[in-house]
């Protein structure tokens, strides 16, 4: 970890051969705001933060709070933000498209443009699918059927690179490079927790019959995993051609 806001090794690297000194900059999904301290560590003028999530949104504040100057969180939907047109510099999006189904990617990658300026610059960070034989696809599955139950919709998209290359490319984004930021992925014990606890709170709003069994199932499949090093981290930047 970098310090003054404790940047992520695979944030710096990310966005280590961008040109964030002195430029607007998005992050899409803050999550934690990993990429808004990199972006702020590294001299962006000033960064949005956007989020629909408001425990995030507090998060990023009281993360990012000596910057205030430099920073605005929004909690909005990313398919809609109240950020004007062509007017950011550099969007960054941190291990976000994963938990974005198809339809919603494309939808993101829209508005993303919509707000990214002539010549802007992307930097989209995250996971390769996993590779077979890896243990953790089991409770990523779980997590899936639970969430897809519940609410329609798959928890984890693991998209290659390649895919999310052309997702933006058919919104006008020309490829630069891709690299490696992580490989393999450390999935930790309090990241496993954290996916099994999305599981067993989905599978709570089901019926017991369906619910119990996959409650129970994540619980058993993070004690047995403990930990695990599997599949590739991954980062591919982009850019709008000037004048766009």
């Amino acid at each position: 970890m970098r310090e003054r806001w404790s940047v992520p090794e695979t944030v710096a690297a990310a966005l280590s051969d961008r040109p964030v000194d002195g430029r607007v900059c998005l992050e899409a999904g803050a999550g934690r705001g990993n990429a808004t301290a990199g972006l702020l560590d590294a001299g962006a003028a000033s960064v949005y933060a956007v989020t629909d999530d408001s425990g995030h949104a507090d998060a990023v504040r009281e993360r990012c709070g000596d910057a205030t100057d430099r920073l605005a969180v929004l909690e909005a939907d990313l398919r809609q933000t109240p950020i004007a047109d062509d007017s950011v510099e550099l969007v960054t999006a941190h291990a976000l498209c994963n938990v974005l189904s198809p339809a919603a990617l494309d939808a993101v990658a829209a508005e993303l443009t919509r707000v990214a300026a002539p010549g802007a610059h992307l930097v989209v960070d995250d996971y390769a699918p996993l590779p077979e034989g890896a243990a953790v696809r089991d409770l990523f599955a779980v997590e899936n059927a639970a969430v897809e139950l519940a609410d329609g919709r798959p928890a984890l998209s693991f998209y290659p690179a390649s895919t999310l290359r052309s997702v933006f490319e058919g919104h006008g984004w020309r490829f630069d490079r891709e690299r490696t930021l992580l490989d393999p992925v450390p999935w930790t014990e309090r990241h496993l927790a954290a996916h099994a606890a999305v599981a067993t709170e989905a599978a709570g709003r089901l019926s017991p019959e369906l619910g119990r069994p996959l409650g129970r199932r994540a619980d058993r499949l993070v004690e047995a995993i403990g930990s695990e090093s599997a599949g590739r981290m991954y980062s591919v930047a982009m850019r709008l051609p000037d004048g766009a």
